[in-house]
């Protein structure tokens, strides 16, 4: 990242990653045994937003004491299993009457949790929560809209911090997510691909390429089918990963 002493920090990394490959463990709640074992192990985390939603204040709250704040935890703005049962609890308050939370209070939240990294929202495809093409074009077209939202939101408060604080500071507060693409297919990933690139290269030098990029949708996926086995999207998406870009997969 360049700095500035005053104003916006350019060239922003959303994630700062060693050379070697990282296997992060899932842990679906906010402490407890899971946390604890991932803890005295050593093992780098991922944590789904959903763990730290209240429903019944509708807000987001990190514990004051657990272990997932001794550790190298990454934030997803939820997974598979909050997706479906949002789903069958029907339209909720937040992004797109999907989510309960809206796109400012995930950003607000993520970057307090002091996360690793934090992923932009997205939408997964599983074929457990969608049934038709339509649908999965829906999702991708908005995993894209999610990213554009989330960034004018970032940009809009790091202005506004800004004004206040050196560009250093306002890098350190408000860090830039991690974008994810979404699909079944892999032509799917591809045409999410285009668009994250699209959106990205908007904010760009603001921003600088995305050291790191989500690939959802890839738990419970067969390895070998011809055009939605995870080793055929990897296949497809390796030449058109931008330069010095990674994968994290959200398995």
């Amino acid at each position: 990242m360049n700095e500035n002493a005053h104003g916006l920090p350019v060239g922003q990394l959303n994630a700062h990653l060693g050379d070697e490959l990282v296997m992060r463990v899932g842990i679906p709640h906010k402490g407890g045994a899971l946390a604890f074992h991932a803890f005295n192990q050593g093992h780098p985390a991922m944590v789904s937003a959903n763990a730290f939603w209240s429903s019944k204040r509708a807000a987001f709250a990190f514990p004051e004491t657990t272990n997932l704040s001794e550790l190298d935890f990454a934030m997803d703005s939820a997974g598979f299993s909050a997706m479906l049962l949002w789903r069958n609890k029907g339209r909720q308050r937040g992004m797109a009457g999907i989510f309960p939370w809206t796109c400012s209070e995930y950003v607000d939240f993520a970057n307090e949790s002091n996360a690793s990294w934090w992923s932009q929202p997205d939408l997964c495809v599983e074929k457990e929560i969608v049934s038709s093409a339509q649908e999965i074009d829906f999702r991708i077209n908005a995993t894209a809209t999610f990213l554009e939202g989330t960034l004018r939101i970032l940009y809009e408060w790091q202005n506004e911090l800004a004004k206040t604080c050196s560009s250093t500071v306002v890098a350190n507060l408000l860090k830039p997510p991690v974008p994810v693409i979404q699909g079944w297919e892999s032509a799917h990933y591809e045409r999410s691909l285009e668009m994250l690139q699209q959106v990205w290269s908007r904010w760009q030098p603001w921003l600088a390429p995305p050291a790191l990029i989500g690939l959802g949708s890839v738990c419970r996926r067969d390895l070998n089918h011809p055009t939605h086995g995870l080793y055929a999207i990897l296949d497809r998406l390796e030449p058109l990963i931008p330069t010095g870009s990674r994968l994290h997969c959200f398995h």
